[in-house]
């Protein structure tokens, strides 16, 4: 029986409540199962929080993340992430990240909840900070508060006083000027910074949005196979270049650090789906560049709700209109055929205004590969350069 399956034993088990058999089959998956679970991290940690069960689990889990936060914080699904999960990592003293990039995430994770909230800070009302702070009320007690620098209070608190209490606010300018004075509000301890040894390694995924075999898929196409490779017999290894959350989404970061770098493919996650859309450019990006570019090899694709079923593949069609290089470079990212696959943002954030689209009406493609011509954020993006595996 394959792991995946004892895995679904389990949750089978809990939801016809043989409690008994569902915890064996639990801590069966920790003691013996261990690098199972570290692979389909981000599946398994979704799933657990589904139920007030998994006790075991979600500690195994915790364990893992208090050490290597970015598992979750930079993955594509933390805005998804279910409010019980997230309130269990915040009341880890031992999270290994600076309250205030905890604060950042917070923010982000209750704003991705309201998508009617003004994408400008000072756009917003009185309704619409009472409105963030209802869906982070259960969330904001653990913030510790008074171990974050003035500096970052001033910059990333202070714009969202509104959503806390006004005793902990009073508190925090008190704090400011007079530290060693108590003050009315409970004063949470720091977090703990393990210092003893190194963060244990994960075997963390290559991608955010794709996996091994979306890769393997993806390998196939570029050598123009007819199967896919399998997991055991790709030939190429994808090197990430760039990564929208960790990198941002602004288009002129797409240009300053993709600059040079050739046959790369570019993945990108729909806001609001599954959807994985993406494309593969043999020629190198080159910022210096306005024109289109010749080019019989590019293709694009799509990828339904992001499983491998049925995906969309479009080779070039017309290639001396490949790709476009455009003039503006601070709205304009990759642009694969007049309107192919375009990456653009007028505010210079590929997430925010729903400018990137996917029409190819002059066909300079094979076909489209949405089924809409609707315009669309992204939640994340990737760039990979692929490059032969060595023998």
């Amino acid at each position: 029986m394959d792991t995946k399956t004892i895995y679904d034993f389990m949750v089978v088990a809990n939801e016809l409540e043989f409690e008994e058999l569902s915890e064996k089959l639990e801590n069966h998956l920790i003691e013996s199962k261990a690098s199972w679970l570290k692979t389909h991290f981000t599946f398994v940690y979704h799933s657990i929080f589904k139920n007030n069960k998994f006790q075991n689990l979600k500690k195994f889990c915790n364990d893992i993340i208090v050490k290597n936060p970015s598992i979750i914080f930079e993955s594509a699904e933390f805005t998804s992430l279910h409010e019980s999960a997230l309130i269990s990592i915040l009341k880890r003293d031992d999270l290994q990240m600076k309250e205030s990039e905890i604060w950042d995430y917070l923010i982000k994770w209750g704003t991705a909840r309201n998508p009617t909230l003004p994408k400008k800070l000072e756009e917003w009302s009185d309704e619409n900070f009472m409105t963030l702070k209802t869906t982070l009320q259960q969330c904001l007690p653990f913030i510790r508060y008074f171990h974050i620098s003035n500096l970052d209070v001033m910059f990333k608190i202070k714009p969202y006083k509104k959503i806390l209490d006004k005793q902990i606010w009073n508190d925090l300018k008190q704090h400011f000027i007079l530290p060693d004075h108590p003050v009315e509000s409970i004063i949470l301890p720091p977090r703990l910074v393990l210092k003893q040894e190194l963060p244990e390694r994960v075997n963390e995924a290559f991608s955010v949005i794709i996996n091994e075999e979306h890769a393997s898929m993806i390998s196939s196409w570029i050598d123009n196979q007819q199967t896919s490779y399998s997991l055991t017999n790709n030939p190429y290894e994808f090197q990430l270049i760039l990564r929208g959350s960790k990198d941002g989404f602004a288009p002129r970061t797409f240009w300053d650090i993709c600059d040079g770098h050739a046959n790369t493919i570019v993945v990108t996650k729909v806001e609001g789906t599954d959807e994985i859309i993406g494309g593969f450019n043999p020629l190198a990006w080159d910022k210096t560049k306005t024109e289109w570019m010749k080019t019989n090899k590019s293709f694009i694709f799509s990828f339904k709700d992001g499983n491998l079923q049925n995906p969309i593949l479009s080779r070039v069609k017309k290639e001396n209109e490949a790709l476009w290089y455009a003039l503006d470079k601070d709205k304009y990212g990759p642009r694969f055929g007049f309107d192919a696959f375009v990456m653009k943002s007028d505010e210079s954030n590929f997430t925010q205004d729903k400018k990137n689209w996917c029409d190819n009406f002059r066909e300079i493609y094979e076909k489209s590969i949405r089924t809409t011509k609707d315009r669309f954020s992204i939640i994340d993006y990737e760039v990979f350069k692929v490059v032969k595996k060595s023998i």
